[in-house]
């Protein structure tokens, strides 16, 4: 376990060796990993060799969060921070998934909708709310006036979702998955600049309010990231129980009467 001074060091060295455009370690003279050593040191009372007491690399999980914040950090539009996402390798859900899924509708939208992670078809088309969930979601927000194709900032959407990836058989990301990405997504809200910010289900209201129980939070206005902020049932709930369309309906109603007021 390294110390936080030591730990400080390590993460100012991987700045700036990432600043200096380092993204592979190589040596300057060729190594062949095949050629068998012609001798074995002996380890003995009288060697001289001994072990090293070296920096030991953090885990992945805990130096993702700062590699992520580095490189959104850099980020000065959003085709810069999708193109960072796409590269940024921490992450083991992008090793099983087809497509990045960043973004969809008008980045000028005065409204913001973070769902929580893709689905199948949102892999395969690489945008966010495609499937039955992303239609539902397409016709509860027309009932309102407001679109993801529009282009007037004042009745658009503009969606994104917590995570880029699919999680495997489309379970829940991990604790470790949102913390990683949460960089992204607050350079992100940065970047588009929402005026409100509507949060789909229980797993985009944890990575942003760090809170659980979204029949206990939809419906009521918090703040976060210095913005208003709705909690609202996922489509994909509402699919699975039509008893919730009459408190998503409410929802949608303050939502407007938000946005008008």
């Amino acid at each position: 376990m390294l110390s936080g001074e030591d730990t400080s060091a390590a993460l100012a060295a991987l700045e700036w060796q990432f600043e200096m455009g380092v993204d592979e370690a190589i040596s300057e003279t060729p190594v062949n990993r095949y050629e068998q050593p012609t001798s074995l040191p002996k380890m003995g009372a009288s060697s001289n060799i001994r072990p090293v007491d070296g920096p030991k690399p953090l885990p992945v999980e805990d130096s993702a969060p700062e590699v992520a914040r580095m490189m959104a950090a850099k980020c000065g539009d959003l085709a810069a921070l999708r193109n960072a996402m796409a590269v940024f390798d921490l992450c083991a859900l992008k090793k099983g998934a087809r497509n990045l899924v960043f973004a969809d509708g008008n980045p000028a939208a005065r409204v913001m909708v973070i769902g929580e992670a893709p689905g199948r078809d949102e892999d395969r088309q690489g945008l966010p709310f495609v499937g039955r969930a992303g239609q539902l979601l397409d016709k509860m927000f027309a009932a309102i006036g407001l679109s993801r194709t529009a282009e007037d900032p004042d009745s658009a959407l503009y969606i994104t979702n917590v995570m880029p990836w699919r999680p495997p058989q489309n379970r829940d990301p991990s604790p470790a998955e949102i913390a990683m990405m949460m960089p992204f997504m607050q350079r992100h809200i940065a970047l588009a600049d929402p005026e409100v910010i509507v949060l789909m289900g229980n797993t985009a209201c944890n990575a942003v309010l760090g809170k659980k129980g979204i029949t206990r939070l939809r419906g009521r206005w918090t703040e976060a990231f210095g913005r208003p902020v709705l909690p609202m049932f996922h489509p994909a709930a509402l699919l699975r129980d039509g008893l919730k369309k009459r408190d998503a309906w409410a929802d949608l109603l303050a939502l407007k009467a938000k946005l008008e007021g």
